[in-house]
C-alpha cells in the first residue's frame, strides 16, 4: 500500500503525524529545496487515509515517536504554518510564492490510480506527443506499467519524446489534460477517477519496466537518437553496478536470486562484480557456485543477458520496496 507513496511524501506524512512542533524542528535542519520538496507534499496531502498513515509510521520505527497521536491531515494552511516555524515568516512567504504552481495540484492528477490497461485504452489513437507529455506527469511506476501496454513500435518514439521534453506550456498541459479528462469519463469508471520531461524521469519509466519492454523501448529510442539512448544505458542501474551495492544489501540480493541463473549472470563478468558476490556467500555456497559456473561451459550470449536482467530486477524491486538503497555513481556517501 506504501509503495504508492514516494519517499518525499512519505517524509511529508510522518511530518504531518508528529506535530507542527516537532515537524518544524526537523524541517530547520534540512536545506532549501528539500523543505520546498516537502511543503509541496505537505499541502497536497489534504486527506490521508488512516491505513496508510500507520503503515507508513510502521515504516519509521513508530515506537521512537513514543505512541503519541496526532491528526492526520496537512493541506496549504497546514503547509504554511510548518514553514513560518521552521524558517520564519518572511522567508516563508516567499517559499509559498515560488511553490504556487506545485501546489495548485498535478494537472493528470485523475489518472494517478487508474488501472494501467484503462489508461492505454484512453490515449489509444492520440498523438505520441501527446503520450509522452502524460506519461511524463504519472508516478514513475504507473507510466511504465502504461508503457509496457503501448504498441513496441511506438514506445520507442514516445521514450524519445519524452527525454527530449525539458518544458511544457501550462495552458497546452491544461487543454491536454481537460480534453482527456472529458474522455475518461466514458473509459474510466468512476472509483478508478480519483519540470516535465527529461532523461531522468525517462530513466525511472525504464528501470521498472519488465526487461522485454526495456529492450523494446531502448531499441526503439537507439534507432531514433543513439547518443540519447546512450545517455539514458549510462543512467540505469545495470548489472556490472552491483559493485556499488552494501553488503547487506548484496545479500539481499542473492537470497531472491536462484544459484543457476547467477551462475549464468557471473559468466565472462568482471573480477570484481565476481569477487563482489562470492565474498557475500557462505564458503559452501561459494564452492557450489564456483563449480556450477565451471560446469556450464560455453553459454550463449542472450541467456546470460537474460539471466544478468533478473538479478537486476531482484535489486530494482527491492529497491523500489525501500529494502536496500542503491548509491549509484557520482552520488554523495552516507554517513551513519
Amino acid at each position: 500500500m506504501t509503495a504508492m507513496l514516494t519517499g518525499t511524501q512519505k517524509a511529508a506524512l510522518v511530518l504531518i503525524q508528529i506535530g507542527r512542533e516537532q515537524a518544524a524542528r526537523v524541517m530547520a535542519q534540512l536545506d532549501e529545496s528539500e523543505i520546498e520538496e516537502l511543503t509541496t507534499e505537505i499541502a497536497r496531502l489534504e486527506r490521508i487515509d488512516p491505513v496508510v498513515a500507520e503503515s507508513v509510521l510502521d515504516e519509521f520505527h513508530e515506537t521512537s515517536l513514543g505512541g503519541r497521536s496526532y491528526g492526520s491531515r496537512g493541506g496549504l494552511g497546514y503547509a504554511q504554518q510548518l514553514l513560518e516555524a521552521s524558517v520564519g515568516r518572511e522567508r516563508a512567504a516567499g517559499m509559498l510564492e515560488r511553490l504556487a504552481t506545485s501546489l495548485q495540484g498535478q494537472p493528470f492528477e485523475f489518472l494517478q490510480y487508474a488501472d494501467a490497461r484503462q489508461v492505454v485504452s484512453l490515449l489509444s489513437g492520440e498523438h505520441p506527443q501527446t503520450i509522452a507529455l502524460v506519461l511524463a506527469h504519472l508516478r514513475a511506476d504507473h507510466a511504465s506499467a502504461i508503457m509496457t501496454g503501448l504498441p513496441p513500435k511506438v514506445q520507442g518514439e514516445i521514450a524519445h519524446r519524452i527525454a527530449l521534453m525539458e518544458r511544457a506550456s501550462p495552458d497546452v498541459v491544461q487543454v491536454v489534460a481537460e480534453t482527456l479528462q472529458r474522455k475518461a469519463s466514458a473509459v474510466l469508471t468512476p472509483q478508478e477517477m480519483s519540470a516535465v520531461g527529461g532523461v531522468q524521469p525517462l530513466v525511472e519509466i525504464i528501470n521498472r519496466a519488465d526487461p522485454t519492454t526495456e529492450k523494446l523501448i531502448l531499441e526503439g529510442l537507439e534507432a531514433r537518437d543513439e547518443a540519447l539512448a546512450d545517455e539514458v544505458r549510462s543512467r540505469m542501474f545495470v548489472f556490472t553496478d552491483v559493485v556499488l551495492l552494501e553488503e547487506r544489501a548484496i545479500q539481499l540480493v542473492l537470497r531472491g536470486v536462484e544459484m543457476s541463473v547467477l551462475a549464468t549472470a557471473l559468466k565472462g563478468a568482471d573480477e570484481e562484480v565476481r569477487e563482489k558476490i562470492l565474498r557475500n556467500l557462505s564458503e559452501r555456497a561459494r564452492e557450489n557456485l564456483e563449480e556450477e559456473i565451471e560446469l556450464l561451459g560455453p553459454v550463449r550470449l542472450s541467456l546470460v543477458e537474460d539471466a544478468r536482467a533478473s538479478v537486476v530486477q531482484v535489486i530494482r524491486k527491492l529497491e523500489e520496496s525501500g529494502q536496500i538503497v542503491i548509491r549509484r555513481e557520482g552520488e554523495d556517501e552516507y554517513v551513519a
